[in-house]
């Protein structure tokens, strides 16, 4: 079993040390991370022409094999699947995000991206992510949060369903959101499963523009963080909020039909004739 761990957080990242390490157990490990955070990346791969991506190698306690990449999760998981760090990998998993990557964060996150970028592959891909102290913000955990942070409890859980998937592996690729509460393993409540909420559990309700000493015409944004969103006790961020680990089989984006009363077909048609 290979196994490639990533995250969005960067290669120096805690999370992503302590997730590796509890994995090593289970198959042949190998990281590979970015070289700085890229938190909010979701799947983008970067423009490659500009970027010109390098990989190097890097030492993680634990970890026989492990690489910083100048690009973002998901350009990670590209990298890999074509062969930069050797034979095939039969899963990604993506983590410890500092933050709970639940609600619209699903959108965003890069966590997440790293996990449907391997299942885009054809490799089966699980996002790991842990809330932290007020709740996260949009997915995300500032660094006055992370000061109690319980990474072995994500890491204990990630290890416990990866053995259990490679012991009855899916017939075709998924993609995981897996978000554990910020506690002791004992004191988790148990596991939903779960659908992603509407909202985070925090999110951004306002931005206002503050000016720029010494800088004409320019201004600092100033985020404003609103209070804790109530929260459908069934939806993702609901049972992380209520100290339930939260697991989330995501779909792939499939056409739906139009909304009634906004089907385009006659303005189409009128344009370009009959489909």
């Amino acid at each position: 079993m290979r196994i490639l761990v990533t995250n969005d957080d960067g290669i120096d990242s805690v999370g992503l040390h302590v997730l590796a390490r509890a994995l090593v157990p289970l198959g042949d490990v190998v990281v590979a991370a970015p070289d700085s955070e890229y938190s909010g990346a979701s799947m983008a791969f970067g423009a490659l022409h500009l970027m010109r991506p390098e990989i190097h190698r890097v030492s993680i306690d634990g970890v026989v094999e492990a690489w910083s990449v100048s690009g973002p999760p998901a350009l990670c998981v590209m990298f890999a699947r074509l062969g930069a760090f050797g034979e095939p990998f039969d899963l990604v998993v993506s983590g410890i995000n500092p933050g709970a990557n639940v609600g619209r964060s699903v959108y965003h996150s890069g966590t997440i991206g790293a996990a449907i970028t391997a299942r885009n592959g054809g490799v089966h891909g699980i996002a790991v992510s842990q809330d932290v102290d007020f709740g996260s913000i949009e997915g995300q955990g500032w660094d006055a949060m992370l000061e109690h942070q319980r990474w072995e409890t994500a890491a204990t859980v990630a290890a416990h369903l990866v053995a259990a998937h490679i012991a009855d592996p899916p017939s075709e690729p998924i993609a995981l959101n897996v978000n554990v509460p910020n506690r002791a393993v004992e004191d988790l409540r148990g596991w939903r499963r779960t659908e992603p909420a509407a909202m985070p559990i925090r999110s951004m309700n306002a931005v206002t523009l503050e000016p720029k000493v010494g800088h004409e015409g320019a201004f600092r944004l100033v985020m404003n963080w609103g209070n804790a969103n109530v929260l459908d006790p069934a939806s993702d961020a609901g049972a992380v909020s209520d100290g339930y680990v939260s697991v989330t089989w995501l779909s792939r984006i499939t056409a739906v039909d139009p909304p009634v009363g906004h089907d385009l077909s006659a303005a189409l048609t009128a344009m370009l004739g009959a489909a």
